[in-house]
């Protein structure tokens, strides 16, 4: 367990920011009035994502591998992390609808219906509910968490030292 001590150390943080960022859209009014504005502006959420991501890769090298981590490593603490961060991204995701933004389900199903994205309310409501987001949620943490790492770890490896012909994977 020690030896995921890190990953899920990260995990617990990726998840906290989460929160804040979904606190801070709803503040926005991206969840409200603003809600024409959140299928732009949520994607944002890359940007800090993607840091969080480097900072743990970066410190599972520094922590486990004394500063020396093969891609091949990094990338399957990444991978670990991606796992815990999907685990979590269920409960996340009840927070934020239950707690944080309990209206944005019917705000952004009567905006859909407005805008002609779906005909009906019942139709845009199978598409945005907790269920469906929750899915999406654990699988997207997956997906994007692997691929972040497999390019983060293409610059954060460690490089073999001169003379030795051979890249480290």
């Amino acid at each position: 367990m020690k030896s995921l001590q890190t990953e899920l150390k990260w995990a617990l943080i990726f998840a906290a920011m989460t929160l804040v960022w979904m606190t801070l859209e709803r503040v926005a009014g991206l969840h409200g009035t603003n809600i024409h504005l959140h299928p732009m502006l949520t994607n944002l959420f890359a940007i800090p994502a993607i840091v969080v991501m480097i900072l743990a890769l970066r410190d599972k090298r520094r922590i486990a591998f004394d500063g020396a981590m093969t891609y091949k490593q990094g990338l399957l603490s990444g991978t670990l992390i991606a796992l815990f961060i999907a685990i979590l991204s269920p409960g996340t995701q009840w927070i934020t609808s239950s707690l944080i933004s309990p209206h944005y389900f019917s705000n952004v199903i009567a905006y859909s219906v407005e805008m002609g994205y779906y005909p009906s309310a019942e139709a845009a409501a199978e598409y945005f509910n907790y269920k469906s987001y929750a899915i999406q949620s654990a699988v997207g943490a997956l997906i994007w968490g692997i691929l972040t790492s497999a390019i983060a770890m293409i610059f954060l490896r460690s490089r073999t030292r001169k003379g030795d012909s051979q890249m480290q994977f």
